[in-house]
């Protein structure tokens, strides 16, 4: 039995991402916020007659309590049925364009990073009890842009949408490397996957407002975002496939710390993410601000 979880899987990349490994003979559980959306989703797969049906489990990612909830369903669930858990994608992004808070802390932080990162810590157990197993964080090309300092969640300065949302991207893919080598020889492999740009809820509208980049980018936004968008008008089939690959493909056995990028084949990750400072940098604000285990003085 091979069994897969994808977050954000009702739409747009993460469902396609769901759909494709169904039909690579995945049992595949899709998580949401939305129950109607989460509904037609599993019909949906379900109507291309999948060795195993799919299900739904309803969670709020932005919500670190939810995400605690979501994996003690998930490690229960299959602690019960004694089915391993095989592959966790972790789907789930969002770009804001203004600040907001989630708990006190950068929304965007939280939904890009510090929710895959919970989720991931906690589920370890189970992958691990389940290996050989995968786990696939989705990345982006907008680390590019990401200020790489990590002495607190936040950086000073005003707020840009499109440099903050690239920020957490940075912190995660510095996490997923990170954890390729902490999990290196537990037969639990990692990787990232780049799918370059597809037409989603979230690129729909976004990237109008010249306000989520820096002034000094503000002149050439518009020459910048109609490129962005011809990168992201692909449909979201084709994105999904280096998160396929990275969880189904048997060539990629036995690897680990790779990212597979747009065309689904291993590319150099970005160079910021591989310095060790940056991921225990990373590594301190996620054991602060989402902390996997329970602390004393809580």
């Amino acid at each position: 039995m091979k069994t897969a979880v994808v977050t954000a899987g009702t739409g747009g990349i993460g469902f396609e991402t769901a759909l494709g490994l169904a039909t690579a003979g995945f049992k595949v559980t899709v998580v949401g916020r939305d129950a109607d959306r989460g509904a037609k989703a599993v019909e949906r797969i379900n109507a291309t007659q999948p060795a195993h049906p799919g299900r739904f489990l309803s969670a709020d990612l932005a919500s670190l309590d939810q995400v605690r909830a979501l994996a003690d369903r998930i490690a229960a669930d299959h602690a019960a049925s004694g089915e391993p858990l095989t592959v966790l994608v972790n789907n789930v992004g969002a770009m804001f364009a203004e600040r907001a808070d989630l708990g006190g802390v950068e929304a965007s932080f939280v939904v890009n990073h510090l929710s895959p990162y919970l989720l991931t810590e906690l589920l370890l157990p189970t992958l691990t009890a389940g290996a050989p197993s995968r786990i696939v964080n989705v990345t982006s090309g907008a680390v590019g842009v990401a200020k790489r300092v990590f002495d607190a969640v936040e950086p000073p300065g005003a707020y840009y949408g499109f440099h903050w949302y690239g920020r957490a991207k940075l912190a995660n893919l510095a996490y997923t490397l990170d954890l390729a080598r902490r999990l290196d020889g537990m037969g639990v492999s990692v990787f990232a996957a780049d799918p370059g740009g597809a037409a989603t809820d979230m690129t729909n509208g976004t990237l109008t407002d010249p306000k989520i980049v820096a002034p000094a980018l503000r002149l050439l936004w518009p020459l910048v975002r109609r490129k962005f968008e011809r990168s992201t008008s692909g449909p979201a089939s084709a994105a999904a496939r280096p998160s396929i690959t990275a969880a189904a493909d048997h060539a990629l056995t036995g690897r680990t710390g790779l990212v597979i990028g747009p065309q689904a084949h291993p590319v150099a990750p970005f160079r910021a993410a591989t310095d060790r400072r940056i991921a225990e940098a990373v590594r301190r604000l996620s054991e602060t601000h989402a902390p996997p285990v329970a602390r004393a003085d809580a």
